[in-house]
């Protein structure tokens, strides 16, 4: 009678354990910490968002591979110290869920609401001994999300602007504080200005990050264009003056109007 196959988590947990053997294993992976590995990790998720952003599936699911191997190889060294394992985290993930579903998983009725959920979340964070509203905002997110989700968590204990106008007229501050400031006193004073305008969008609704990843890739975009049409025309865009250039750069909005 033949054998189930072995379930591939099983398989890939036991690649990891292979790889991280002291004598048997690649030296590679061997020499590697939890320090030395956060970066590749950061570095899978967001090729996990680029394939998204994409629509492309297959890449997708190779991309995944490597975001789950990154958390095998975490909770392989985890092990190693006798701190936890795989199992642990997936236990750990499943609890959270399911307490964070109490629609589902319990006895509440309703919808999950974005209140709601928050209120699911602080409730997490007193019961393991926080004692700030900052506390669980991770310091290596990008900082634009991390700037969102710091405001955000001071917005549900009543410090904000109570409409538009008090972040409007905060940000003519500071950038004329911007304006005035000494060369040592300019980096600061530049992320007040970038800090207000994200609680600027933030109050429209709009995701900071998104909406400059969006800016981002229209800028792009037009730019290549103006480089190619000025190509056509027998030009190289950086010998042309900036009078020339905008030229093409209107040109270029005015395509995209009639596509």
């Amino acid at each position: 009678m033949s054998q189930a196959p072995e379930p591939q988590i099983t398989r890939l947990l036991k690649i990891m354990a292979r790889l991280r053997d002291p004598e048997h294993g690649c030296e590679w992976d061997v020499a590697q910490t939890f320090d030395t590995i956060a970066p590749y990790t950061i570095e899978e998720a967001y090729e996990v968002a680029d394939a998204i952003e994409r629509r492309d599936i297959a890449e997708l699911r190779s991309e995944l591979g490597d975001l789950l191997f990154q958390v095998v190889f975490h909770s392989r060294m985890a092990e190693e110290a006798g701190d936890f394992a795989f199992e642990d985290v997936a236990r750990a993930i499943s609890d959270k869920m399911e307490t964070r579903h109490p629609h589902i998983f319990g006895d509440e009725t309703g919808i999950m609401d974005g209140k709601r959920w928050e209120d699911l979340k602080a409730a997490e964070r007193e019961n393991s001994g926080s004692d700030s509203a900052m506390d669980g905002v991770a310091n290596a997110l990008p900082a634009l999300m991390r700037s969102e989700k710091l405001q955000k968590r001071a917005a549900r204990v009543g410090f904000e602007w109570d409409d538009l106008k008090g972040p409007k007229d905060k940000l003519v501050e500071e950038l004329e504080e911007l304006d005035s400031a000494s060369e040592d006193e300019r980096l600061v004073e530049a992320g007040d200005v970038l800090f207000v305008a994200v609680n600027i969008v933030r109050r429209y609704g709009i995701d900071a990050e998104q909406a400059l990843k969006a800016s981002n890739s229209k800028f792009e975009r037009r730019f290549r264009e103006m480089e190619r049409l000025a190509k056509e025309d027998g030009h190289l865009f950086s010998d042309l003056s900036l009078d020339e250039q905008e030229r093409y750069w209107q040109a270029v909005k005015g395509l995209e109007k009639t596509q």
